[in-house]
């Protein structure tokens, strides 16, 4: 069994033990696994946001948290596969990590012979990317956490001209377009709105201060050839 498929099956055996514990020696020995192999999969799988608690002791284990885990889904392989197309061009935008771990519970809750014929399909897609693209990773991630805690962020931004400044934002919105994604705040250091490309912010760091209440409504610098429409769940 391979690691991907052995992470399916490590969720599918918590939630069909839930709400028992079950101890880390015996998903080892039902996957003929070490004991320190099921506990870094285990930590893979909370680090993808999998609702797995552990309790540590003699009747200690892990369990899944029945009321935050998907059912079986009936999505086919391949709306499965359109899905993961949709969320693998979320590279770069504020919440590629989010998209990651999404795709990551889709698939943990599909049955596992469509699981495993989605991943056989999805391994027949490709992607063209630039390689020089030198955005660190870590910079969406930061943003992202900025805008859902409403808390100041402050950017090493390079403009146009290749000039680097520093600077502490309190973030409003995102938007994106055919160039790339953008973040939308109050510049402290220009004293105004500001708009900045996410893939020219070389640095990011979350700060304590929680961001003042602004209303999006005020900013009124979007591009005169563009409408700017809200993300509409349907």
């Amino acid at each position: 069994m391979n690691r991907t498929d052995r992470l399916y099956a490590l969720v599918e055996e918590l939630r069909a033990c839930a709400p028992r514990r079950v101890s880390a020696r015996e998903l080892a020995a039902r996957y003929e696994v070490s004991v320190r192999t099921v506990e870094r999969d285990i930590g893979a799988l909370q680090q993808a946001g999998v609702p797995i608690f552990a309790d540590v002791g003699r009747a200690g284990g892990y369990t899944l948290d029945p009321s935050r885990t998907l059912p079986p889904l009936n999505f086919t392989p391949a709306e499965a596969v359109a899905v993961a197309i949709m969320l693998g061009r979320a590279g770069g935008t504020p919440f590629s990590r989010a998209a990651r771990t999404a795709l990551h519970k889709i698939v943990t809750a599909m049955p596992e012979a469509d699981g495993a014929t989605a991943r056989e399909l999805a391994g027949r897609i490709r992607f063209l990317t630039d390689p020089a693209s030198s955005e660190p990773a870590s910079v969406p991630a930061v943003l992202e956490e900025a805008m859902s805690a409403r808390r100041v962020v402050r950017i090493a931004y390079v403009d146009v001209a290749g000039a680097e400044t520093v600077r502490d934002v309190e973030p409003l919105a995102f938007t994106g377009a055919s160039r790339g994604w953008y973040l939308i705040g109050w510049c402290r250091l220009r004293g105004t709105f500001r708009v900045f490309r996410i893939d020219r912010v070389r640095r990011a760091a979350l700060l304590d201060e929680a961001a003042p209440e602004r209303r999006l409504e005020e900013f009124d610098e979007a591009p005169r050839d563009f409408v700017m429409r809200p993300l509409e769940f349907v």
